[in-house]
């Protein structure tokens, strides 16, 4: 007979083998090399890279061009990265940003490359490098905006609870880069732009807020929205907004007939890498997909009730799932949307013998101060709520405070993979043992 306990952390084992498999899957080492583009015949490579991953991608992008024999001189540009997330390069400048909160590394990344773009003539090539987090890592006020008012709208907009792409709508109208404005910047060049996505559907659109594709949204959207949530807006952006020629380059515009946009690795990629790990452990998988979208705490709701049933079914199954959830704030506490998830769920579950769950962010770090030593997420298993009322922890307060950081840390469940240096948003695991 084996103790539950042993069962316990060999489920938990196998849990994070699958959550690797999920992000390794993602990471740019095994999907950029294959996609970088010949390099120009006589003009420049300029290579301008934004996002958690920007590191890994600059770094790869970098041997690949300059261990293949192109002269080091004509090789030029800029990568950001968020805090912690940077990686060592031989010939481009990396530096640190932001995020989510953007900060003046943000402002600098920028507005140097706007400027690089704008260097560029027919002759070169233009390669951006995106990923998750280059919103934040790029930021170019438009209009009379200051970095600390782009900064309270940020914050208000994270807090609201409003989708990723409600977001970023708002956000393309403050801005002079993002929303296709890079690639206006980039002309006559020829533009190529190589994305990880960590965006429910894959819409390049929403990618980093999309800087170098044609934006569909409009400013009356974004009024629209600004509206919905009560943004308390500062005066020079209801400026923009109200400012009819404020509008974003749209499909069909010339900037974008010498540009190419491609996805490199997406959050299906990552969900079927971890599908084949969990059938190669012997689960059944269930598979909700790779957009799951909600508030995380009734997602969590949702998904306890089908792992009891599955459950009593009597099948050794695997629930996946990937996407992006949201977490409304109401307390003070700290936490994130994967452990906000992984608390809703130990407290649904109840200590059901036999299921052991994990929900983490693929990038290493979920929500928390924007630090890279942030928690990625959290284990969940059947002792998880007698082990809280060993040490005078009341999960429903928790979670009433927002408090699943504080929770899981003093339960020492939480997920500490630490940067991945990719991102293709959330993996969540739950397995059955009936």
């Amino acid at each position: 007979m084996h103790s539950p306990v042993i069962e316990t952390v060999k489920l938990r084992e196998t849990a994070r083998k699958i959550y690797d498999a999920a992000v390794s899957r993602a990471h740019p080492s095994g999907c950029l090399p294959q996609h970088l583009p010949p390099a120009p015949a006589t003009g420049r490579l300029i290579l301008l890279a934004a996002g958690k991953a920007a590191g890994s991608m600059t770094a790869l992008a970098e041997a690949h061009y300059l261990d293949g024999g192109f002269p080091p001189e004509r090789l030029l540009g800029h990568a950001v990265a968020r805090h912690g997330y940077t990686a060592p390069t031989r010939r481009i400048p990396m530096v640190a940003a932001g995020h989510p909160v953007p900060d003046q590394g943000s402002i600098d990344s920028a507005e140097r490359a706007l400027a690089l773009a704008a260097s560029a003539t027919a002759d070169d090539l233009v390669l951006v490098l995106l990923s998750g987090g280059g919103s934040a890592n790029w930021v170019a006020p438009a209009g009379g905006l200051a970095l600390a008012e782009k900064q309270a709208v940020n914050k208000a907009l994270l807090r609201s609870g409003a989708p990723i792409g409600e977001m970023n709508i708002v956000r393309k109208r403050l801005s002079r880069i993002k929303g296709g404005r890079l690639a206006l910047a980039a002309v006559p060049a020829r533009l190529l732009t190589l994305a990880i996505s960590d965006v429910p559907g894959d819409e390049p659109t929403a990618i980093a807020s999309g800087p170098t594709v044609a934006d569909p949204t409009t400013t009356a959207e974004a009024r629209v929205i600004v509206a919905r949530y009560g943004f308390d807006l500062p005066p020079d952006a209801r400026a923009l907004l109200d400012d009819p020629a404020n509008e974003t380059p749209k499909p069909g515009h010339p900037a974008f007939a010498n540009s190419e946009f491609r996805i490199i690795a997406r959050p299906a990629d990552a969900l079927a890498a971890a599908r084949a790990a969990a059938e190669a452990a012997g689960y059944e998988v269930h598979d909700l997909g790779p957009d799951v979208e909600g508030e995380a705490r009734e997602v969590a709701a949702g998904h306890a009730e089908l792992a009891r049933r599955l459950k009593r079914e009597g099948r050794r199954a695997a629930i996946l799932s990937g996407g992006e959830l949201t977490v409304t704030l109401r307390g003070s506490g700290r936490g994130g949307p994967n452990q906000e998830y992984a608390l809703a769920l130990a407290i649904a579950l109840s200590g059901e013998p036999g299921i052991v769950a994990l929900s983490g962010d693929t990038d290493g770090t979920d929500g928390g101060g924007g630090e890279a030593t942030d928690p990625a997420g959290a284990f969940v298993d059947p002792q998880t709520l007698a082990r809280a009322a060993e040490i005078g922890l009341d999960p429903a307060r928790s979670l009433a405070d927002n408090d699943s950081t504080g929770f899981f840390e003093a339960l020492g469940d939480l997920l500490r993979p630490g940067p991945t240096l990719t991102n293709v948003n959330d993996c969540r695991v739950i397995l059955i043992e009936p």
